[in-house]
């Protein structure tokens, strides 16, 4: 067994330093109860802060929850849908190994009975999610089918949060809440409110559009053409997926090269493309190389629009071309801090551990153990990050793409709460796995060469145990 780099440190929060004595305690709305709401309020309570976590769904998990259903608009544009939070289909398997994905003090292990695959599907993301909540006790904290729908500052320093609770088959009961806090940490995740591309002449071609959030599983496509537009990973999931059973599939995607469309390996009805130029009343569609296909259903696997509906700031708080801002250090708005955060508005990252880190910054910074800087100087910072963006290229709608960054990142969230850097074993788990999720897209999730750090990982998780005991 490799030995573990020295500054890695057990996943134990027996062995990280000890916090430091709370100045006040702050009373707080948590919205959401997904990863990133629940390792918040873990955070808030242990920091001696009171937590009233709400949720509109019947059960703790957040995007991890799978839903069988479907919007009535199949491309989510209808404002008066009838809307589905999840996006999970039914082959989801985690893209990441489950040694990384776990929160750095509570590890993701095999549990018997369970998915023990090192990429599992995801339901036992989600019972990890629940064992969580069960072993904190967080489930008392939770108000279950309660929708949120306004958040604003209010008279004395407060924040009101206004909710009402869902009805059976989606109803809404007359039962609405008016209720006062010191702050309110947004959590609603961003996987719900998705993201189109462009086409020309996609208003008179007459196949069928609808976006990867309302797909489920490859029945419907039986015998179909099927055009699928993104690089991302649910592209090359259900791109996969679908061609079991598709007469044909073609990827889309601006990453591929613009010469002929390119064949992929192990399949003979899978294509990858350069982008679509325009759409055709004859059902064709042509691709930016020249290539024209006729085709059955486009899918757009193309990301989600961030979405506070709820938040009423006076436009404090904007999101422009998918820029939620401005936002120091992608928490907090200068002009609102502390008392509005949001926590996992981060992606292409290790989202787990990120969201243990900015909870752990939020509770401190609330009980006064941590100061923030002015908010002139937050604002030069955030400033001065987003003249960083522009002048590296860096498109607006990426300014919460954190792929070239995140451990940086991290890394200075632990500095300010007095929390142990990254384990290097995590870093090194995560940069293996990116070359082979390239290099074989196919078997990536059960064939890996990163036994060292595996090695690594379940150093920490005995040294954790034998705490534990």
């Amino acid at each position: 067994m490799a030995s573990a780099p020295q500054h890695s440190l057990p996943m134990s929060p027996g062995l990280f330093p000890p916090a430091l004595p709370a100045k006040y305690s702050r009373h707080m709305a948590v919205l959401g109860s997904g990863a990133a709401g629940l390792v918040t309020a873990r955070e808030l309570r242990r920091e001696g802060h009171s937590v009233v976590v709400y949720e509109q769904g019947n059960q703790v998990g957040g995007t991890w929850v799978y839903d069988p259903n479907v919007e009535s608009d199949p491309l989510s544009s209808d404002p008066f849908r009838k809307k589905v939070h999840g996006s999970l289909y039914q082959s989801l398997r985690t893209n990441l190994p489950r040694e990384s994905m776990g929160y750095r003090d509570y590890p993701f292990v095999r549990k018997r009975g369970r998915d023990s695959r090192r990429f599992p599907g995801h339901r036992e993301v989600l019972l990890y999610l629940k064992d969580f909540a069960g072993d904190f006790g967080l489930q008392e904290l939770v108000r279950f089918e309660t929708e949120v729908y306004h958040v604003g500052p209010a008279e004395d320093g407060k924040w009101v949060v206004k909710s009402r609770k869902i009805g059976e088959g989606g109803g809404k009961k007359a039962s609405e809440r008016d209720e006062f806090y010191d702050g309110v940490v947004i959590c609603s995740g961003h996987y719900s409110e998705p993201r189109l591309s462009v086409i020309p002449g996609a208003e008179s071609w007459p196949g069928k559009q609808l976006h990867s959030h309302n797909y489920r599983f490859p029945g419907p496509f039986k015998d179909k053409v099927v055009v699928l537009i993104g690089s991302s990973a649910s592209a090359v999931d259900i791109s996969r997926d679908i061609a079991a059973v598709a007469k044909e599939v073609h990827v889309s995607s601006r990453s591929a090269p613009d010469g002929p469309p390119t064949k992929q390996p192990g399949y003979n009805n899978l294509w990858l493309h350069s982008m679509i130029e325009r759409a055709n009343e004859d059902g064709t569609v042509v691709f930016k190389a020249g290539t024209c296909v006729f085709v059955d259903i486009i899918m757009h696997c193309t990301g989600y629009n961030y979405h506070f509906p709820f938040l009423k700031v006076n436009d404090i708080v904007t999101v422009d071309d998918n820029r939620v801002g401005p936002l120091y250090k992608h928490m907090f708005p200068p002009a609102l801090a502390p008392y509005l955060c949001f926590v996992g508005l981060s992606w292409k990252v290790i989202p787990f551990p990120m969201f243990e880190l900015q909870s752990k910054w939020l509770a401190a910074v609330l009980s006064g153990r941590v100061s923030l800087p002015s908010c002139e100087e937050m604002m030069e910072d955030v400033k001065a990050s987003y003249t960083d963006l522009e002048a590296s290229g860096w498109p607006k709608r990426y300014t919460h793409n954190m792929s070239n960054c995140q451990f940086q990142y991290n890394d200075w969230l632990a500095t300010q709460c007095h929390y142990p850097p990254v384990e290097e074993w995590r870093k090194q788990m995560y940069a293996a796995n990116g070359k082979n999720r390239v290099a074989r897209p196919e078997t990536y999730r059960d064939e890996w060469e990163d036994e060292e750090w595996i090695q690594e990982a379940e150093a920490d998780f005995l040294q954790y145990m034998k705490v534990q005991q």
